[in-house]
């Protein structure tokens, strides 16, 4: 039997979904599998952090579960009649009856039954969907926001094509309808559960739908101005630089973010003044004689 998805996680069964999504990113990012190449133990717990949060991470499937409507591993549970239901009901149903042939013993105030024999020999027949398997998959940066397509080998065999939507976020579980398990007695197949991680990138950090950078500017072109040229995740891109920009100036790229429906974010660039990797002895020589030396920076902050 799998184990309480709320166990798994750590968190009341009162958590809030924003409660519940930090405890599992801060779980999945200590025990993700990049993280911890060879260790089976961390991989076997990741598996069950992420089918917890499956479970948990969706509002619907959190009602259903709680409601006893699904099991740990998402599975539908046959449906239940209680002892009291047919204690009250009168004629035939005046008393429970076990399918073995023994009488229930006690008033209807004493305890609920389980499952009644007669109503659960019809549910065995009865179409079940497939349970959904739960599996973990690292996207490169840029894959999560411009989209792309990756085929994963599965360790029961087979491979299965993933579409990497633009504008995937870290932590986001992509749905790959009749991917999982055969269904019972007819039943639908279940859904195959991806859940994503985005790998950091080497300068672009992500900020919503918008995209931070730092760019690095000469000193020349920082007091001249001028164009100059700026990465962006769909394509270096020529920027205008206003003259004096100082360190920490912050520019606007207007729809150069990520691309989501209804719209796109921007590129936030802030300027990083970088001295030449030499050292310049013309550059030093100009600025011991240069005239604006007595101007303090730090004047505001009155030191």
């Amino acid at each position: 039997m799998a184990k309480d998805p709320y166990e798994i996680l750590g968190v009341a069964k009162s958590a809030s979904q924003k409660d519940i999504q930090s405890a599992y990113r801060k779980l999945a990012k200590t025990l993700h599998p990049d993280l911890n190449p060879g260790d089976k133990a961390a991989e076997e717990k990741f598996k069950a952090v992420s089918a917890a949060y499956a479970i948990l991470g969706d509002e619907e499937k959190r009602k259903k579960f709680d409601a006893g409507e699904i099991d740990a591993s998402g599975m539908e549970q046959p449906s239940r009649e209680f002892y009291r239901e047919y204690a009250n009901a009168g004629g035939d149903h005046g008393r429970y009856t076990y399918s073995g042939g023994f009488s229930d013993f006690g008033d209807a105030d004493d305890f609920l039954s389980g499952i009644f024999g007669r109503r659960a020999g019809a549910d065995r027949n009865q179409p079940f969907r497939g349970r959904d398997r739960h599996y973990a998959l690292s996207v490169e940066f840029l894959d999560a926001v411009n989209g792309g397509s990756m085929k994963v080998n599965l360790p029961e065999g087979g491979a299965l094509d993933i579409r990497i939507p633009p504008g995937t976020r870290d932590g986001q579980t992509l749905r790959l309808k009749g991917k999982g398990e055969p269904g019972l007695n007819g039943g639908p197949q279940g859904d195959a559960l991806i859940d994503i991680t985005v790998k950091p990138h080497p300068f672009y950090e992500r900020d919503g739908d918008d995209i931070r950078l730092d760019v690095p500017v000469s000193i020349k072109e920082a007091v001249l101005g001028g164009k100059i040229r700026v990465p962006t995740p769909t394509g270096p891109v020529s920027v205008t630089l206003p003259p004096h920009s100082s360190s920490g100036k912050v520019l606007r790229l207007k729809g150069k973010g990520v691309s989501r429906a209804g719209g796109a974010g921007d590129i936030y660039i802030t300027i990083r003044l970088v001295l030449p990797e030499k050292p310049d002895a013309a550059l030093e020589a100009f600025v011991r004689d240069w005239a604006a030396e007595g101007d303090n920076p730090r004047r505001a902050m009155g030191v």
